[in-house]
């Protein structure tokens, strides 16, 4: 049964109404069947969600893979950020990239220098890159992998690097801080947590109370 179509409406029609059901009901609608599963993945169905809410979008020649991840980035520039489709872009570059493994101050220099090509001063990309760094850090999901990850971003630093391309003093805090409230109990011993600590000091005075005592 899962691999037969849910009613008898044509695929044409059905994207239509699946389009319009609202992007936080897609998720649940992918899981009904295979069939819905698969037109939620059709590269017709993400050209008819990027005509549908951004009918003013410029059009391109693309890719399956390529239209869905502009739909995301203009829906995340939009309505994450009030901002244009780059700024989702570098949204998305920084969650995935940071995955990997790469240094954050590379990436941190390759968002600044897409936001100053696309027209925007140095100010603003700090500003606006600052902006993506917290709401990338905010949505990370709690666990191991995060944590870890967390360490790694405390201890890289931004050593030497000159405005604008080194993090806001914010996105330095919001790392200390997620990791002295939100992961505090997944450091083991103490040598982990005063090392980070350490870190916390040469950059802030004076250190939050609740970011003290292991």
């Amino acid at each position: 049964m899962e691999n037969k179509k849910c009613c008898s409406v044509p695929d044409e029609v059905l994207i239509e109404i699946l389009v319009r059901a609202g992007v936080r009901e897609w998720p649940q609608i992918a899981c009904v069947n295979k069939h819905c599963s698969s037109l939620l993945r059709s590269d017709c169905f993400w050209q008819a969600a990027l005509s549908y809410y951004f009918p003013f979008s410029q059009p391109q020649t693309q890719t399956q893979t390529n239209i869905r991840s502009r739909f995301m980035a203009l829906y995340i520039g939009h309505h994450m950020f009030g901002e244009d489709e780059i700024v989702g872009h570098c949204y998305l570059l920084l969650k995935q990239q940071l995955q990997l493994s790469v240094h954050s101050g590379i990436l941190h220099g390759v968002i600044i220098d897409q936001l100053i090509a696309c027209g925007k001063s140095g100010d603003e990309a700090h500003q606006v890159a600052s902006r993506i760094w917290v709401a990338v850090l905010d949505n990370l999901e709690e666990n191991h992998h995060t944590f870890c990850l967390l360490k790694r971003l405390a201890q890289e630093g931004d050593v030497f690097l000159p405005y604008p391309y080194a993090r806001s003093v914010k996105v330095q805090w919001r790392v200390f801080e997620k990791l002295f409230t939100d992961f505090r109990d997944c450091f083991i011993n103490h040598v982990d947590y005063y090392d980070i600590l350490a870190c916390a000091k040469s950059m802030f005075h004076p250190i939050p109370s609740p970011w003290l005592g292991f």
